[in-house]
């Protein structure tokens, strides 16, 4: 298994970031000003994207795993290795979900831990409803890693 930075041509990876974040001119907001790295074993399984939000915070923006090796250990890899990555830079580290158990439930097991909520995110910022594990996303929930 190997984690590369990706400092070139980040949209060949859009199908895999779509899956994270299902709306492309969200991830435009994001993509040419952040850190995007993929994680390989043999071929591609993961990617992430991290931005600076401030001097002592960074925001894990997307990270996705092709569904075929979901459960795996990839993203939780990966969450590990920007953690480890960004520490001597940050203190913090936030990431932002939809309220799904099993979602929250992941970022909790990688060492976040909820923080707050922004009432309405997804029904103000994307086109179309959005929904996941059959539950309609509304309000973010925001979680954070001391790093």
């Amino acid at each position: 298994m190997r984690i590369e930075k990706i400092t070139h041509n980040k949209k060949q990876y859009l199908d895999l970031l779509l899956l994270a974040d299902e709306q492309e001119n969200m991830i435009d907001r994001y993509l040419a000003t952040g850190d995007m790295f993929a994680l390989f074993d043999d071929d591609l399984r993961s990617v992430c994207v991290v931005v600076a939000i401030g001097k002592d915070t960074c925001e894990l923006k997307n990270i996705a795993t092709y569904k075929k090796y979901q459960g795996k250990g990839y993203a939780k890899a990966l969450i590990k290795f920007i953690s480890d990555f960004y520490k001597n830079d940050y203190k913090t580290m936030i990431v932002g979900t939809g309220e799904v158990p099993a979602i929250l439930s992941f970022y909790e097991s990688c060492g976040f831990k909820k923080s707050h909520s922004i009432k309405n995110f997804f029904t103000d910022n994307y086109d179309h409803p959005m929904f996941e594990e059959g539950v309609q996303l509304v309000d973010m929930v925001c979680l954070k890693k001391v790093l």
